[in-house]
């Protein structure tokens, strides 16, 4: 092999070796840029899987390269009016849990998953053999919900921002009611908060 055949091959080996560093470099940085340092986020929610309004932590379970699990879990209150004589007003209490998987490899992803929320809710029925005349019965509700929406949020954390399409199924668990079932296929999600 002559010497100019030798300093083309040398050269090409380099140029191959450099470019190969160059490849596995860029692919290490697009990695790093898939991964969100900022795991925890504090939100509110409207409708969707609050049932109406709820404030919430979340955080990021797993993630690998584009997808990244989420679950959280919150509380709400709602004051329920009273119904003179039948009933005085009172606060029920909501919890709404909820996981989803978003998917993407920035700020723009997209986001699925499963919300469940539970009420401690009252119902009155007229009893003449109580001395008032009114049977209060206490009951836990339960939501059902899936989650097909936008998800908005950095990597490194800040303002976040979700909104989703939220049809589920509601199970009320009162004697009164007839434990009912009902299937919600127009709800709609919208959550504001902060991730850290």
């Amino acid at each position: 092999m002559s010497l100019a055949k030798k300093y083309i091959f040398c050269a090409l080996i380099s140029l191959l070796i450099l470019a190969g560093d160059k490849l596995l470099a860029q692919s290490e940085t697009e990695k790093k840029a898939d991964i969100f340092t900022a795991k925890n986020s504090v939100h509110s929610e409207i409708l969707g899987n609050s049932g109406g309004y709820a404030l919430n932590y979340g955080r990021i379970l797993h993630q690998k390269n584009r997808m990244k699990l989420w679950g959280s879990a919150g509380f709400s209150l709602r004051r329920r009016g009273s119904s003179e004589p039948i009933f005085s007003a009172h606060w029920i209490p909501y919890f709404p849990a909820e996981i989803t998987v978003f998917l993407g490899k920035s700020k723009h992803n997209l986001e699925l998953g499963a919300g469940f929320y539970t009420l401690r809710n009252r119902s009155y029925t007229v009893d003449e053999s109580l001395p008032k005349f009114i049977r209060e019965e206490i009951h836990w509700d339960q939501f059902i919900l899936a989650r097909i929406g936008y998800r908005y949020q950095k990597p490194e954390g800040g303002f976040f921002f979700r909104a989703a399409y939220t049809p589920g199924i509601q199970f009320f668990n009162s004697e009164t009611r007839g434990k009912e079932v009902f299937y919600s296929p127009f709800l709609i999600g919208i959550s504001l908060g902060y991730s850290f």
